[in-house]
């Protein structure tokens, strides 16, 4: 998994104040399959990926790249 993408998701997530079980909740899997998307164990299927982009309210290619350093000022 890239990492890149982890960080990017796990990220997005936190700017919008989200938790990883609200997240999960609404993408109507378990938390811990959420988790293990944000910690690179499995990756999201597109069908997910196209939910994440819709639920975080940013792109799919934002989540992949993330190249604009948007996320990078998240606090940690």
């Amino acid at each position: 998994m890239d990492k890149k993408f982890c960080r990017n998701l796990k990220n997005v997530r936190k700017s919008v104040y989200m938790t990883q079980k609200q997240v999960a909740a609404q993408l109507h899997v378990i938390e811990s399959c959420y988790a293990n998307w944000e910690q690179g164990r499995t990756e999201p299927n597109i069908g997910m990926l196209r939910k994440l982009g819709t639920i975080l309210n940013v792109s799919i290619d934002e989540l992949i790249n993330g190249d604009t350093g948007y996320f990078d000022n998240v606090i940690q």
